[in-house]
C-alpha cells in the first residue's frame, strides 16, 4: 500500500515537472498576434512580394549574409529589451527610415522563426510608428526555405 502511494506521488511529480518543461519550451516563443499586424505564411508572403511588398530581414548582417529571402532588404533589429510581449522598444534600435516612406505600403518582416523576437519587435515598432499594412512572417526564414521558395545563399 505504501509503495503504491509512493509511486502515485512520484508519478504526479513527474507529470508536474514534464508539464513545466513543456511549458518552458514554448515560453520562449513569440506571441501569435501583434496589434495592428497581420500574420502571413511563406506562400502568402511570396505572393505579396511579387506584387510589390517590401520584405524586411530583421536579423543581424552576418545572418543575412549567410542566407535570406531573395529580394529582402536587411534592416537589423538590435534588441536589448526583454523577449516579452510588453518589451520596451526604447532600449532597442530599429531604423524605420529604411522602410518605405509610404506608411500604407505593405511591409513584411521576418527572422529565424517563432523563437526569434526580432521580427515580432520590428512589426510592433512599425505599427506603433503609423505603418498600416504591416505583415509578419512569424515562421520566418526556416519556413520560407522549407517551402523551396527563392533564397540567396
Amino acid at each position: 500500500m505504501l509503495t503504491r502511494a509512493r509511486n502515485s506521488v512520484i508519478a504526479a511529480v513527474a507529470v508536474f515537472l514534464m508539464g513545466g518543461l513543456v511549458h518552458s519550451v514554448h515560453a520562449n516563443e513569440t506571441p501569435v498576434t501583434a496589434p495592428g499586424v497581420k500574420m502571413v505564411t511563406a506562400d502568402e508572403a511570396q505572393k505579396l512580394q511579387a506584387v510589390g511588398a517590401t520584405v524586411v530581414d530583421t536579423r543581424v548582417a552576418a545572418e543575412y549574409a549567410e542566407g535570406h529571402i531573395k529580394g529582402a532588404i536587411n534592416v537589423p533589429y538590435r534588441e536589448k529589451s526583454a523577449k516579452a510581449p510588453d518589451f520596451n522598444a526604447a532600449l532597442d534600435e530599429f531604423n524605420l527610415s529604411k522602410l518605405p516612406a509610404d506608411k500604407g505600403a505593405a511591409v513584411i518582416a521576418y527572422c529565424n522563426g517563432p523563437t526569434c523576437w526580432k521580427s515580432f519587435k520590428a512589426v510592433v515598432v512599425a505599427a506603433r510608428a503609423g505603418y498600416t499594412n504591416v505583415l509578419w512572417l512569424r515562421d520566418g526564414f526556416p519556413a520560407w526555405k522549407a517551402k523551396g521558395l527563392p533564397v540567396v545563399e
